[in-house]
């Protein structure tokens, strides 16, 4: 194979102008045809979105499928997408549906996304730069504490704090997602904030 550096070079920039469009522009391309339009769509949210599916399904062989089967939608329904909402609001969505539609099938604990329980404030910290492997190692802990405590609230709230935290989604974007009222979303969320601070101190952290 002759090595050509001209053509690599080529290759280069093209990764690079397709890496700069706006998911809007990506949209466009891949209804007209161009792969590599939604395949760079793909790639930068297929992540957050498998972890996102993940946190609700608590499966990661389940999360994969489902991922697949929200790009699979995606693709199928680009020409119906609108500009009105952004694409990571409507992709959410669609992983959302795709995900209560799993639990549904397999029967895990799907009922609970439509009924309420008990009330609502812990809110999550942030985490600074550059941590030492003490902090690193404390921060572990931390977060599987955390997952711990998010698993145990009931669906109706897990959903939106993972929403909220996981996916640094703001509430009007939640309120899209769900299709619940801005109104119901933050006051779950402060519900949801507070079953965790209860939770915690069940756990023996009684200064959140």
């Amino acid at each position: 194979m002759t090595y050509n550096p001209g053509t690599m070079t080529a290759q280069a920039i093209a990764l690079q102008n397709i890496r700069e469009r706006s998911d809007g522009e990506l949209i466009i391309d891949a209804i007209r045809g161009r792969e590599d339009g939604f395949e760079e769509l793909v790639r930068r949210y297929q992540r957050p979105i498998t972890g996102y599916v993940f946190r609700m399904l608590g499966d990661y062989d389940s999360s994969l499928d489902v991922t697949q089967e929200v790009f699979i939608k995606v693709y199928n329904s680009l020409e119906r997408y609108s500009s009105e909402y952004k694409f990571s609001t409507w992709l959410y969505r669609i992983a959302r549906n795709a995900a209560i539609d799993h639990m549904r099938r397999n029967s895990i604990n799907a009922q609970s996304l439509e009924t309420e329980n008990a009330d609502g404030t812990y809110q999550l910290q942030i985490e600074s730069p550059n941590p030492s492997p003490e902090q690193d190692r404390e921060r572990s802990e931390w977060r599987t504490e955390i997952g711990e405590v998010v698993k145990r609230l009931p669906s109706v709230y897990k959903e939106l704090i993972l929403l909220r935290h996981s996916q640094d989604l703001s509430y009007d974007e939640i309120a899209d997602i769900t299709g619940l009222p801005l109104g119901t979303v933050k006051n779950r969320l402060f519900r949801a904030r507070e079953m965790m601070r209860e939770i915690f101190i069940e756990r023996g952290f009684p200064g959140i």
